[in-house]
This record gives structure tokens, sequence and C-alpha cells, in this order.
């Protein structure tokens, strides 16, 4: 596993997060997994419950997969919460399968006060500085490709639940756009911060966005970098659902009992608005190869706010 405190990455090691595809071979095993036995016995061998940077527990009663990132330094996107973002999504389609037990699939964070940070921003200001355009793009790749799979919801029939309770900002909002069902306690805060530096969130912001809120709303959140509450969110329609602090657990659990008898039908809604305002995996890595240009071209200043933010999430440990 990458420690992500060590930030001079090499070309290997981000090869390794691009090269955990959601194979053929993969899917065509899942499709087997489907009596009792056969998911036991899946479970068993599987490492979906074994990933250093994700907390997996399988609750048969709600039919859910809870997941919680427990990230081992900065509550960013370091490579090593990637691949194990990777492994679960992977893991989680060849132990469920199409037609298996599992309805509902649950990202959270065990982070105090933090979903997720996004994007690591020392890595990112390193690539910059050594002019290493293939290693940045790669990356964001990566995030792409694990952004299509949360918005197509693993490819399975289920509905997919993000769970903030704590702060989601930059690239950590634009994987939690991705979810059906976004429920937030009302400490959460929320943004898009990487004009402030010069950047833009490159990997699905402004495609999710537009779909949610629609254009202008978009523009105005990605160009104005400025931070959102709960409340707010909420009354964009973003967030479906704001509980008191501490409560989001239960919160999410009531929610679930609420939709579990008529889970085929709000599976059927999700997909047609998907079938509506298709999201393609090429319409995202074309824009994060925008974004890579951009993240070029900043400046030296743009780098020192890059790396003061990268040491404030530091500070968080």
């Amino acid at each position: 596993m990458i420690d992500s405190g060590r930030f001079v990455v090499t070309h290997n090691e981000v090869e390794a997060v691009n090269d955990d595809p959601m194979n053929d071979e993969t899917q065509t095993a899942s499709d087997a997994v489907v009596t009792e036995t056969a998911l036991t016995q899946a479970i068993g061998k599987s490492t979906l419950f074994d990933l250093g940077q994700i907390d997996v527990r399988w609750d048969e009663e709600l039919a859910t997969l809870w997941a919680f990132m427990t990230p081992l330094e900065r509550p960013n996107s370091n490579l090593g919460l990637m691949r194990d973002t990777m492994a679960w999504q992977r893991e989680s389609r060849r132990v469920f399968g199409d037609h298996g037990p599992l309805k509902f699939m649950v990202l959270g964070s065990r982070f105090p006060g933090v979903f997720n940070l996004g994007g690591d921003l020392e890595m990112f200001a390193e690539c910059i500085q050594r002019r290493d355009r293939e290693t940045l793009l790669k990356y964001g790749v990566a995030c792409c490709e694990i952004v299509d799979r949360i918005w197509h919801c693993n490819d399975m029939n289920i509905i997919n639940i993000g769970l903030a309770q704590g702060d989601a900002l930059g690239g950590g909002l634009e994987a939690l756009l991705c979810f059906d069902v976004i429920i937030a306690e009302r400490q959460a805060r929320f943004g898009l911060p990487e004009v402030l530096f010069g950047l833009f969130p490159g990997m699905g912001a402004w495609s999710i966005l537009q779909r949610r809120v629609g254009p202008v709303l978009a523009r105005q959140m990605l160009s104005e970098g400025r931070i959102y509450t709960a409340e707010e969110m909420f009354d964009m329609g973003i967030v479906n659902q704001v509980v008191e602090p501490g409560e989001g657990e239960a919160a999410t659990i009531q929610w679930i009992r609420d939709h579990q008898a008529h889970h085929a039908g709000y599976v059927g809604i999700n997909k047609a608005a998907r079938r509506v305002h298709p999201l393609t995996l090429t319409e995202l890595t074309d824009i994060v190869e925008m974004w890579t240009e951009t993240a070029l071209s900043l400046s030296d200043r743009d780098l020192r706010m890059m790396r003061r933010l990268a040491a404030a999430q530091t500070k968080l440990r």
C-alpha cells in the first residue's frame, strides 16, 4: 500500500491504480454468485472486507453493504485510498453480482469531521513542478473511472447512498455528487475551491452538477469557489436529507427501511434518469485532459496556495 505521506509518485504506482479494470471476466464471474452458499463462499475468498483504507461490512437484514473510508494520513484521495476504492467497487460486483441480495451500497468516512477533501494537492504540486503530465493525467483518469462506476451504480441493481458526516470538498464533493441519495449531517460543509489556486474541478463536477442543478448554478459553484452548508445544498436539491450531528448512520438506516419495499421501482427511476441524461467515461476523461493542461499552467503563486491547503489538511490528523 502506498503511504499518502510520500509524494514523489512513480509511474508504476499510478499504473497500479489505473490497471484495476472491472473487466468482462470479473463481470461474468459475478453473475454466478446468487445462492446463499455461493455468497458465503465468495465472501470468504474476497478481499472486500480486508481493505487498507476502507472499512466494509455486510448487513444482511438491510441488504446493505456499508463502507467507511479510513485514510491513513490526510483525508484525501491518496493513491492507496483510490486503489482500495476500486477494489471495493470491483469486489462488490464480483461477490454480489447482478441478481444477488445486495440492494443498497453506502459510503461514508470514519475520519472525524471529514468525508473527503479531494485530490492529493501536495502530489499535484510535485508533479506540476516536475512537468510530469503523464502522472497527473493517469491520476485524473483513475478518478474519472471511480466517478463513472459510482454514477452507474457499479453496473448493479442497487441504490448508492453517500453519507456525509463531515466536509466534502473538491474531488470529495465530485465523488459524493454521483450518489443516488446524499444524507448529510448539519455540520458538514461542501465546496469546490479549486479556482482559488487557479485550477478547476476536473473529475466530474461540471458534468454532474449541470445534470443535477442546471448549467447556471453549476457554473456559479465552480467559478466562485465558495463553501456551502448542508442546508444550502439541501435547498439546491443536491442533498436529499439533513440530520443532526451524530445521527447520520441512524438516518441512513431509516431511509433504507423506508425504501426497501419498493427498491426495484427506485432503481428503475434512477436508471431512467441516467438514460435521459447520460454521462460517459469519455466525457469525463476529455475534461480531465483539460484539467491536466490547466494544472501544468499554474503559477508559482498558485502552487504556494495549493501547498498551504495541503498543509492545512495535514494538520487535521
